[in-house]
């Protein structure tokens, strides 16, 4: 299993003593805004490209490759900027391990966050709900709403191959070693 996420710490604390084997991917797009926020904005531009190599790298290994040219292009100017991805590598990279088909899922927490920020708005608009069973019931409308916006799982097979622990190098299935399956 893999939790995404950025904000919301609470959240992410008990999912994480729910699921203690779960792993943990950063979120892309708010890793580039805290990056961004700790530069210029001349810099801004260019550390951005430079991101987008990083999480849109082929596999694991170009990823790194990439980490390592942020690294040089920005850590001396700019530590701080550059702290914020080498010291995350492997959350930020996580995605790598599972299926190719899910990463364009896994990068980013927006489509949820997208979803709450509707019953967010809502209850602001209405000055809340009244009663809990209301504040239920509204929420409940407003997400079966959004719900007919949101994009389907890619390769919704392979979830069950990741659920039942099948191993991902690069996005793709590392098949058993047949000799260590006798």
């Amino acid at each position: 299993m893999l939790v995404v996420g950025d904000g919301a710490m609470g959240l992410w604390r008990a999912l994480a003593e729910v699921f203690p084997q779960a792993r943990h991917q950063r979120c892309w797009v708010h890793k580039t805004r805290n990056v961004s926020n700790a530069l210029p904005k001349s810099a801004q531009p260019g550390a951005k490209k430079a991101l987008q190599e990083i999480y849109n790298a082929e596999d694991r290994a170009h990823a790194e490759k990439a980490v390592t040219a942020f690294e040089k292009a920005y850590g001396a100017k700019f530590p701080k900027a550059v702290k914020r991805i080498t010291g995350e590598v492997e959350e930020l990279l996580a995605f790598h391990d599972f299926p190719a088909e899910h990463w364009v899922h896994l990068r980013t927490t927006n489509p949820i966050e997208s979803t709450f920020s509707t019953v967010k708005l809502r209850t602001k608009v209405t000055r809340g709900a009244g009663s809990p069973a209301a504040a239920l019931a509204m929420v409940f409308k407003l997400v079966e709403s959004a719900q007919a916006r949101w994009r389907a799982v890619t390769a919704p097979h392979l979830v069950a191959l990741v659920r039942a622990g099948a191993r991902f190098e690069n996005g793709l299935l590392v098949e058993r070693d047949e000799t260590l399956a006798a």
